[in-house]
């Protein structure tokens, strides 16, 4: 299995990308990883690694002259069509790889996806399902979609859920995981028009839909999926990183105000790690972005080595689980008045 690094345009450059790339390699015996940017950049980033004879040659390199920055707007892959990102895409689209990793710039990747891989049949838009730990220790609860459509019909959300649900069982082990649909009250007939017409709609699909939802919900571990418009769930992600932020930060600056209080914390340090580590987006890796051709995992921006390896993790899984024929599969039996678990 070969994987698809792109190493350019990440918040913390690609040195961090390529230790990710190089701890991969050494963790997944059974890889191999192909790293996408400026080759010399890459070269001189390997140079700060050791790695084994039989490692270095499951390690490829693609040499691409353009970047996809954080900040260009989607329209500017147009004109950079040697960025990384779009040779990441080619890669799988052309068989030089079965997945790819993409950290940077969403709004590009989600768009280079769909022109470059294309949609599954049957799939009207691709959206980006994001596991959110609950306080339950079972499978997180994947909210889809989390900002590539941001102006979705109520039938995209009706897929989301469906292709949600099929990722939570395939990736996480969810038995007939419990689909909701965010909205503003637990009643059916709640919300606008778009909410209560997507409540209709995924109530007809092949899922164990339970109704609606509250954002609280998220975090409780009852549903295992929540459906809502990209727009929507962007500013539900942006919202959680920045809690989970001030949680850390408020922890931190309370567990340092004097001597009996350092010396209670360090009684609990083993406790506060595992919780850092519940929270830690690192440990998730990635986001798939469902709906492509292909696989396609979006890190976040600031992903560190760790999120980077972690989002080939994932992304080794999702090729491994046969995720898209099985969401072809159910979306063909679907539009047959059938059901395919």
């Amino acid at each position: 299995m070969r994987i698809a690094v792109d190493v350019m345009g990440a918040d913390r450059g690609p040195a961090e990308i390529v230790a990710g790339g190089v701890a991969a390699l050494k963790k997944f015996g059974d890889t191999q990883v192909l790293l996408v940017g400026d080759q010399p950049t890459i070269e001189a980033a390997l140079g700060q690694h050791r790695l084994p004879a039989e490692a270095r040659r499951r390690l490829h390199i693609r040499h691409a002259s353009q970047v996809v920055e954080m900040h260009d707007k989607v329209d500017s892959i147009r004109k950079k069509q040697d960025s990384s990102l779009v040779r990441s895409m080619e890669a799988v689209r052309d068989g030089g790889a079965d997945a790819v990793v993409a950290v940077g710039n969403t709004a590009a990747t989600v768009a280079v996806s769909w022109f470059t891989l294309g949609r599954l049949e049957g799939v009207p838009r691709p959206g980006i399902a994001v596991p959110i730990p609950t306080i339950k220790n079972g499978p997180p609860c994947v909210v889809v979609d989390m900002g590539a459509n941001t102006r979705p019909q109520p039938k995209h959300l009706a897929v989301y859920g469906l292709m949600a649900s099929r990722y939570s069982e395939r990736i996480f082990g969810a038995r007939n995981p419990a689909v909701g649909l965010l909205n503003v009250g637990e009643e059916q007939g709640k919300g606008n028009d778009f909410l209560r017409e997507s409540y209709e709609l995924l109530s007809q699909q092949p899922i164990n839909f339970v109704g609606n939802v509250e954002g609280n919900d998220i975090f409780k571990g009852e549903v295992q999926v929540v459906v809502c418009d990209g727009f929507v769930g962007n500013a539900v992600l942006k919202a959680i990183e920045g809690s989970a932020t001030l949680l850390m930060t408020v922890l931190r600056e309370e567990l340092n105000k004097g001597p009996f209080v350092k010396f209670g914390a360090a009684l609990c340090r083993k406790a506060f790690r595992t919780m850092r580590a519940r929270l830690d987006y690192a440990a998730y890796g990635g986001a798939p972005l469902l709906g492509v051709k292909g696989v396609c995992i979006i890190g976040h921006g600031k992903s560190n080595a760790a999120a980077v390896m972690n989002a080939v993790r994932v992304a080794r899984e999702s090729v491994a689980s046969n995720l898209n024929t099985v969401i072809v599969e159910s979306l063909s039996a679907q539009r047959a008045g059938a059901t395919v678990s």
